[in-house]
């Protein structure tokens, strides 16, 4: 698992370990809700159930954590291959944001939060769990 690209990034709450957490939780359940999206041959990741459960913009810390802690149930519910990969994404991410030590998201965390959510397929293949090019 990398993590490098978040020294790339200039947002000084993505330099925090609970702005991390949040954006790695991010990523983690949007690859979840592309799995979904893929289990059930939709076209669009707003029609899974996941997206419409999640409050866009106005999501609490308390509710973050619920979704966070359905993880393992969904990815046996869904027969997701890269399970175990989603899992350590959302270890990580739940271990930097108890080390963290914040009471809520906020504007920062609900927009951290979105932009890792919506960006989930580049990040998380493309940065997070990308495979070294032969050579």
């Amino acid at each position: 698992m990398n993590t490098d690209f978040f020294e790339k990034l200039q947002d000084k709450y993505l330099q925090t370990d609970f702005g991390r957490g949040v954006f790695l939780a991010g990523v983690a359940l949007g690859t979840l809700a592309n799995a979904q999206l893929e289990y059930s041959n939709g076209k669009k990741v707003e029609d899974t159930p996941l997206f419409k459960q999640i409050n866009f913009g106005k999501m609490s810390l308390r509710e973050l954590k619920k979704h966070m802690s359905r993880i393992p149930e969904l990815t046996k519910a869904y027969r997701i291959d890269y399970s175990s990969m989603i899992s350590a994404l959302a270890s990580k991410a739940g271990e930097l944001m108890l080390n963290g030590g914040s009471k809520d998201l906020g504007v920062d965390g609900n927009f951290a939060f979105t932009v890792a959510f919506m960006n989930s397929k580049e990040y998380f293949w493309g940065k997070i769990f990308k495979k070294k090019e032969e050579e």
